[in-house]
This record gives structure tokens, sequence and C-alpha cells, in this order.
């Protein structure tokens, strides 16, 4: 029997889910989570095999949940399903150790298979989503510029993002300007816009 643990914010998503996989004669979900916290507190209580994670929850997200995991519960293999399969995130799920990355369309019998797949050693990709990535290619910004970015999109003044990132407000500028330069972005809002919808934020 493959123990799962399945996290998703969604509550209706992971209700449907749940039940979907409770068919599966060799599939038992012995926890779910509403959150990336409770998701590892739920993890090193059950100790499953594979857990079933949203891209995108509060707290820690599924990337950081999954690195979380690689350290405490290394036995655990982790899938990502989420409606936001942009390359940025699929390249952050593989380096922190995520098994399988697949889009939220996928069907139940999919998801099974892909369950099953992972927890006998192997690893997937869903196809789409791995030619966008290798089309997008890295992302040209440094890890400084991303940062600086990120806190750049909640509209925050320069000053506060410079007192947030213990930055100098002139840095905080430059980083800024550069960041758009290489996204070819008139202004910060629409490098905010870019880098997001390519996954590099």
């Amino acid at each position: 029997m493959i123990r799962i643990l399945l996290a998703d914010d969604e509550n209706l998503i992971r209700d449907a889910v749940a039940s979907l996989l409770a068919l599966e004669d060799d599939i038992e979900v012995v926890a779910q989570a509403a959150s990336g916290i409770e998701a590892v507190a739920a993890a090193r209580k059950h100790t499953p095999d594979v857990a079933v994670l949203d891209l995108q929850m509060p707290g820690l997200d599924g990337v950081q949940v999954a690195e979380a995991l690689a350290t405490e519960l290394p036995s655990c293999a982790v899938v990502i399903v989420t409606s936001h399969g942009r390359p940025g995130y699929l390249k952050r799920s593989l380096e922190a150790g995520v098994r399988a990355f697949l889009p939220k369309t996928v069907s139940s019998r999919v998801l099974a298979d892909v369950v099953r797949q992972v927890h006998d050693g192997g690893r997937y990709v869903d196809p789409e989503l791995a030619a966008e990535a290798i089309a997008a290619g890295a992302s040209p910004l440094t890890a400084r510029e991303s940062d600086v970015l990120e806190l750049a999109a909640g509209g925050a003044p320069v000053e506060e993002i410079a007192t947030r990132a213990s930055l100098a407000p002139g840095t905080v500028r430059n980083y800024l300007s550069s960041a758009a330069a290489k996204l070819g972005a008139a202004n910060r809002h629409e490098a905010v816009h870019i880098a997001r919808r390519h996954g590099w934020i």
C-alpha cells in the first residue's frame, strides 16, 4: 500500500483528489494538509511514502515543503501538482528534489500512475511543461535581482524594499533597473509581470 500525504489550500480540490485516490486499491491517503506548514507537520507525524503537494500554498509553498522533506524525510517522494506550470517553478521544483511535476488538468488516473511511478523510484514531468521550460531557458536575473523584484511585486516603495532587503535605496534602484533591462521591460511593474509569467520570481 502506497501511503499518501495530500496538501492543497483549496479544500474542495483536496477532498476531491483524496476521494479519487481512495478508489485505487494500492493507494491510501493517510494525511491531508491545507498549508505548507501543516504539510511538513503531517509528514513528520505520518511518514508518508509520497507527498502530493500544491505548488502555491500559504506559509510554505510546495517547493519549500519539498526542501524540508528532502532533509527530514528523504524516503518520501514529492509530486507537485499545480495550476501555475511556469518554467521557473519547474526548475526550482526539480532542484529541490521533486520527483514529479504536473498540471492540475491531468486525470486522476494519470495522477495515480505518477504516484506509483515516483514510489518505484521514477520521475515524471508533464511533457508540455517540460517543452515550455526548455523553450523559456534559464532566468537571466541574479538571485539579488530576483529578491528585489519579488519585494517590488507588492508595489512597495524603494525605501521599504531597501529596508526589507537590508540594502541602500540606490542599490535597490540599480537592481530594479538592471532587472527591467534584462527582461526588456519598460519599468519595474512590467518586469515583475514578465518574471512572474516565466516563474522566475
